[in-house]
């Protein structure tokens, strides 16, 4: 929104022409979404906190999180709320870009939404049923796959790189949109598995989102993208305003969300921050490399394929309990230790995925 009226205001005063740039729209963007977050959390945990919109845990569950229960959840709103504001502001409203990987978010979050409401507000514990969440997310993913394919501008935008290899781009054809399909919807639960501890997937997500903002740079600079050897894409670049939002609210949800969490996020973050790493990673053609880094989130989500297989076929646990973050708390570790081991995990696979930039 900014940009629609930089030219004006430039007009007032030279010094807005800091408004055409990119980096600077960043840095506004990150700080704009982290003050939104910070601002409005506590209103919102009060407010959560009157209605009872409050984490309920099963009977069956960890004794440990017994206490967790009535903790206010569905705070993801406020990242999505942060997200918005930020993206709207500082972002560029004529790229086809920003839009596709905004409302895929809202979309999702939009799913999340529904699914905690049932199981909070109507007292449903199952919530939205299995079937209708995913075909739901199968009908928004499949969508944005298709009009990407039909919209894509350039070739590179549906050919799949590999990292670690200058020269091997494959020409997918339909098969992008299969790919990226896959990609989203698996992104999105991967992350709403892995929201089971306090922060444990929020800084994870927030890590992988600064990575993909230098990605999104590097892709839309055509000088950048020819030195280094990655596909040049055209505008891009203005997923970093996306990426910097998720990274400012991101913060800000922390800062309450950190253990012993004040506020939860739920299925309506949760959903929606998986399906936006899942995005900017497929329009910056990085698919494999969101799978590098992260790969806390594949594990987790791992853990549970092998868990449910497992008990299935041979009537036996191959974990304690999965996802795989409960098999370290039944096996005595302190949450926070779990917690910041992951981080330190994420850290080294975010760095490993950034290598992939001159590794060829």
């Amino acid at each position: 929104m900014l940009l629609l009226f930089a030219d004006y205001l430039t007009r007032l005063h030279s010094g807005f022409h800091v408004l055409n740039y990119l980096t600077f729209r960043a840095i506004l963007g990150v700080l704009a979404a982290l003050i939104i977050s910070l601002l409005i959390g506590p209103v919102m945990i009060e407010k959560l906190t009157r209605r009872k919109i409050g984490q309920s845990v099963r009977e069956d569950g960890l004794q440990s999180h017994f206490c967790k229960s009535g903790t206010p959840t569905m705070g993801g709103t406020m990242i999505l709320f942060a997200v918005a504001f930020s993206t709207l502001l500082c972002g560029d409203l004529t790229n086809r870009y920003v839009w596709v990987v905004l409302l895929v978010t809202l979309a999702h979050g939009i799913i999340g939404f529904i699914d905690d409401y049932k199981k909070v507000m109507l007292g449903n514990s199952d919530g939205l049923s299995a079937r209708a969440k995913y075909t739901w997310q199968s009908v928004v993913a499949a969508s944005a796959a298709i009009y990407l394919f039909n919209t894509a501008q350039v070739v590179a935008e549906t050919q799949l790189i590999v990292p670690f290899f200058k020269d091997v781009a494959l020409n997918l054809g339909w098969g992008y949109v299969v790919l990226t399909y896959f990609v989203i919807v698996g992104s999105s639960n991967a992350v709403n598995l892995t929201d089971g501890l306090d922060g444990l997937a929020i800084m994870p997500t927030v890590m992988i989102a600064a990575a993909l903002a230098i990605f999104a740079y590097l892709s839309g600079h055509i000088e950048f993208a020819q030195y280094l050897q990655i596909p040049h894409l055209p505008k891009s670049g203005e997923l970093v305003i996306f990426c910097s939002a998720i990274i400012g609210s991101g913060l800000g949800f922390l800062w309450f969300n950190t253990y012993p969490a004040m506020v939860f996020m739920g299925d309506v973050g949760a959903l929606a921050l998986g399906a936006a790493l899942g995005t900017v990673a497929v329009l910056v053609r990085q698919e494999i490399v969101l799978l590098i880094m992260g790969g806390i989130f594949v594990v987790e989500t791992v853990s549970v394929i092998i868990q449910v297989a497992s008990y299935k076929t041979r009537k036996k646990r191959v974990f304690l309990m999965a996802p795989i973050h409960h098999h370290y708390e039944l096996k005595g570790w302190p949450e926070p230790r779990i917690i910041v081991r992951f981080w330190i995990i994420s850290v080294i696979l975010v760095l490993i995925g950034l290598a992939t930039l001159k590794l060829r």
